[in-house]
């Protein structure tokens, strides 16, 4: 994907409607430190296009990306660590699902997970909504630079089993400071395009 030219076109709070977009949208979920912002710049080559912070939960809005009036990348609220309410939690929680039931253009659902660790509980609860929903997640391993090489493919099978995801489940590994696994995700979302 060439990316020329790419903006932040809608931020939708809780209380947002939701745009009734005509372009395709594809959608990133996952815990909230476990580096969707970074995947968002990594993929359209910018630095800070997507706010990156050192304290977990900083996207509290369902962001959508227009890359080159083509296709939306769609920032969904992260889910865990973020130091907010039970309620907002919820609301949040909400949101999203929202989103995913009444999206008309939603795509592909990626599922982002720590490659260095073990699923958590939300993460097996966000997997199996996102199935529940109609989607089938594909999973970006996120922080792919944090562990050798030579562990990569037992963290990718723990992944797998962790979330009781089939074979057919696609599991990308991604390292947003080499961007190591940028053409592969690049190319799961231009096959997934080309099968509309």
């Amino acid at each position: 994907m060439v990316i020329r030219n790419v903006s932040l076109e809608t931020v939708c709070g809780i209380t947002s409607r939701l745009p009734d977009n005509r372009l395709p949208e594809v959608a990133f979920a996952g815990k909230s430190n476990v580096g969707k912002s970074s995947l968002i710049n990594g993929l359209v080559n910018r630095k800070a296009l997507a706010r990156t912070s050192q304290s977990p939960g900083k996207t509290q809005t369902i962001n959508f990306y227009n890359l080159n009036e083509e296709l939306y990348l769609v920032d969904l609220p992260g889910y865990g660590y973020a130091k907010v309410s039970q309620e907002m939690k919820e609301k949040w929680g909400k949101l999203i699902e929202r989103y995913l039931q009444s999206s008309k253009q939603l795509r592909a659902v990626f599922l982002l997970i720590d490659i260095r660790h073990e699923p958590s509980a939300n993460d097996k609860s966000m997997y199996d909504w996102i199935l529940y929903q109609g989607y089938s997640p594909i999973i970006i391993a996120t922080k792919l630079d944090k562990i050798s090489k030579g562990k990569v493919s037992a963290h990718l099978q723990m992944i797998r089993k962790g979330l009781h995801a089939g074979p057919d489940t696609k599991i990308l590994p991604f390292s947003a400071q080499t961007k190591q696994g940028r053409e592969e995700i690049w190319e799961t979302i231009e096959q997934v395009l080309k099968e509309e």
